[in-house]
């Protein structure tokens, strides 16, 4: 089933470029969308801990890509899915951003001189309690990459243009510890991207196509 709440497909106006994405992820936040069930709400009472992302845009001559990793299959949590370099905030951090670039640099290798941070996508709340902040940044090439094979089994891109399409994303539903729970997919390339990575994708696609 395709994501509600958008048309089918929706021709983007904005141009890809980082000053018109800087402008429109300055329109915070988005107005909460009835049935959005794939959106997790934590109690008031929850325990919340804090986290960040950071969404790399790579300014390629054939359009603009995401970087995406995959997690390594050995790792305790979410061994072998698709994401975005992360992790905790550290109490030392001063804002998400140090920590999205920190953990970029410790995942792919790659330094914050090479990021310019573009701006923040809304929270994006997961029922394991934490409340992940993405932080959107532009790459220009050249730069290296050198994945951390303790935490990255492999990192690729994807056009960008291929996740601002509301009609690429499914939503999903399974059952857990005796919860129905709703989560969105979007395939690509043979790669199945799906939870928080394709929510947080999603809020992408509604905030770039406003």
């Amino acid at each position: 089933m395709s994501a509600p709440h958008l048309p089918k497909n929706l021709p983007l106006q904005l141009p890809l470029t980082p000053e018109a994405i800087r402008i429109s992820l300055q329109h915070q936040p988005l107005p909460d969308v009835d049935g959005d069930r794939h959106v997790a709400v934590l109690p008031p009472t929850a325990v919340i801990r804090h986290a960040a992302v950071l969404v790399p845009l790579v300014n390629r001559d054939h359009g603009v890509q995401i970087l995406l990793t995959q997690r390594s299959g050995h790792l305790r949590d979410h061994a072998g899915q698709v994401s975005f370099p992360g992790g905790r905030v550290e109490p030392t951090d001063p804002d998400r951003e140090t920590t999205a670039l920190r953990e970029m640099e410790e995942e792919v290798g790659v330094s914050a001189r090479h990021v310019t941070v573009l701006g923040r996508l809304p929270s994006y709340e997961i029922p394991s309690g934490f409340r992940v902040t993405p932080v959107v940044g532009w790459l220009e090439p050249p730069f290296d990459l050198t994945p951390n094979p303790s935490e990255v089994a492999n990192v690729f891109e994807a056009p960008l243009l291929h996740f601002l399409n509301p009609a690429h994303y499914q939503r999903r539903d399974y059952h857990f510890r005796g919860r129905h729970r709703h989560y969105l997919a979007i395939p690509y390339a043979g790669r199945y991207i799906w939870g928080a990575t394709a929510g947080m994708l999603y809020s992408m696609c509604r905030v770039l196509n406003a």
